[in-house]
């Protein structure tokens, strides 16, 4: 046997010959491929699309952590003695401030729409506050 046989390399593990060649770099594809251009959306479908999504859903919008934070905080400005609250407390509390807020943002949506406007203003949220009244119910 000549030592010109470079083609085949001896597998270590199984130690047969295979028809590799050593150190060599993987063949490339001839044929190039197609970059994936992305499909651009018309203005104002995304969010259509997030606000179905978020009405489908029935999780929270405000993240857990941040709302215990808040709540334990407004909790030590008014009695630092209390430390510790439940699991399930802070959960109703959230579910009930998400609720406010859904409603409190869809009249002032109302009121937008009522003045011919899309966006939500400041005076729609002022407007809103004063029909509802000092306890904010109707």
């Amino acid at each position: 046997m000549s030592s010109s046989s470079s083609s085949q390399v001896v597998d270590k593990r199984s130690s047969k010959p295979t028809n590799r060649r050593k150190n060599s770099t993987p063949r490339k594809n001839k044929t190039p491929i197609k970059e994936r251009t992305r499909r651009r959306c018309r203005p104002g479908q995304k969010a259509l699309k997030e606000i179905r999504h978020a009405q489908r859903s029935t999780e929270l919008c405000i993240r857990k952590l941040a709302f215990s934070r808040l709540v334990r905080e407004i909790q030590y400005r008014i009695n630092p003695r209390i430390t510790h609250w439940q699991l399930n407390s802070i959960a109703c509390l959230q579910e009930a401030a998400e609720a406010y807020l859904i409603r409190y943002l869809e009249d002032c949506n109302e009121a937008a729409v009522f003045a011919q406007r899309v966006t939500l203003m400041q005076k729609d949220l002022q407007f809103i506050g004063r029909l509802r009244g000092k306890n904010g119910d109707y």
